[in-house]
């Protein structure tokens, strides 16, 4: 059976989902152990990991029983919701590619204000920094209620905002290559999904193919 036969295409298309479904299982599993652990506390970013890995591994199964079956519904589901993450995915994998220092100063400073007193509490004792931009109108206010480490090792502690900066652009550039990444196999699920969905099972009665 050559590699693009019926046999082939259908296990490619089952290899690609249970990698789907391991990638699913371990967003959900790093989310519940980072929980666990007291690592992250806050309810949003936890059940956002989770959602995003209870998604994948909807898709992922719906991907699997279409593709063991050769369900024709399924597969074309699978195609339509597949794409729709793929263009999803890629806009905002090149746009963390794109993003500059002051657009990333802009989001810092936006975001540091809309969270809570406690998770603000949080991030300063996990980077061990107080405040956030110094040329904030209430960062003497938040540099006053700061309770990190370094407060009371020295007169002075690194801002926030300088330590967020360090590390945003390589993170934003490992989070944008691996969403590209990612978004490539999608087309390719899409791809064998609809090459799939248009081939005829040999083992099947000629007459039941549509």
């Amino acid at each position: 059976m050559v590699c693009g036969g019926f046999a082939c295409s259908k296990n490619a298309l089952c290899a690609l989902n249970v990698v789907y479904m391991l990638v699913g299982l371990l967003l959900i599993g790093v989310a519940a152990w980072g929980k666990g652990l007291g690592l992250v506390s806050s309810i949003h970013i936890i059940g956002g990991v989770i959602a995003v890995g209870v998604f994948l591994l909807l898709i992922a199964v719906a991907g699997l029983v279409g593709a063991v079956n050769h369900h024709q519904v399924l597969l074309f589901f699978y195609m339509i919701i597949l794409g729709l993450v793929f263009i999803f995915q890629f806009v905002i994998s090149c746009s963390c590619l794109a993003i500059n220092r002051s657009k990333q100063t802009d989001v810092i400073n936006a975001s540091w204000w809309v969270m809570s007193n406690k998770t603000r509490d949080e991030l300063e004792r996990s980077f061990d920094c107080c405040g956030l931009f110094n040329f904030t109108t209430l960062y003497q206010q938040d540099y006053a209620f700061c309770t990190a480490i370094c407060k009371s090792q020295s007169p002075t502690c690194q801002m926030c905002g300088e330590k967020f900066l360090k590390h945003s652009d390589e993170a934003l550039k490992i989070l944008g290559g691996v969403g590209l990444f990612f978004s490539f196999t999608e087309i390719l699920g899409v791809w064998l999904a609809m090459r799939f969905r248009n081939q005829k099972d040999p083992r099947a009665n000629p007459s039941a193919f549509l």
